[in-house]
């Protein structure tokens, strides 16, 4: 009986950790950007819009979101993508050396950064941002590595920001060309740079 009862603990355990997908909230300029690149990431389930790491509460895009990041929350299964995978992924969408925001996008809520949850994140946050350093010794890697914030998705009439790349593909491209997003990402990472 006792085994029993231990193989159950067993399967009931290995099917609610399966059923709990992970987390992670990233920024890296404009989230319609962030959203399509990470959506076409394996093991990746859900990519969505909002701002975090500000006080203010419930920011929004045409209102006040001083000190709030655009940012992504991203729902992955870490069976399939593992959260280095997606900071490997991160840095290769981004342009790590911009102090004033990411791309044709400048001001502080264009910023990028890493939130992290938990410190074994932040440790892996962490060795990724020294290798990309490390790859880059004659830069400053400006992006930081933060603690979560609450994280407010895109609602309301500001919707439409969410899935903005399915629903607008011609606008989205023809702002992602027009802000030199890609441009730059082959400049930096080269045929590494995803898009």
């Amino acid at each position: 009986m006792k085994s029993v009862f231990s193989a159950l603990i067993l399967s009931v355990s290995f099917f609610s950790t399966n059923l709990i997908a992970d987390e992670t909230v990233l920024a890296g300029g404009c989230f319609w950007c962030m959203e399509s690149d990470f959506e076409k990431l394996d093991g990746v389930s859900e990519v969505v819009s909002g701002f975090t790491g500000g006080d203010i509460p419930n920011p929004t895009y045409n209102g006040d979101h001083r000190g709030h990041y655009e940012a992504v929350k991203i729902t992955y299964d870490a069976s399939i993508v593992s959260y280095q995978q997606i900071l490997d992924h991160y840095w290769l969408n981004i342009d790590p050396f911009d102090a004033r925001g990411q791309f044709c996008d400048k001001g502080p809520s264009y910023l990028s950064a890493i939130f992290v949850a938990n410190e074994q994140e932040r440790t892996i946050a962490e060795q990724t941002k020294a290798a990309v350093q490390a790859e880059f010794s004659d830069k400053n890697v400006i992006t930081p590595i933060l603690e979560a914030k609450t994280f407010y998705p895109i609602k309301g009439d500001e919707i439409y920001h969410q899935d903005f790349y399915k629903k607008s593909p011609v606008r989205y491209n023809l702002y992602r060309w027009n802000c030199g997003r890609d441009q730059r990402l082959e400049e930096i990472w080269g045929d590494r740079a995803s898009h």
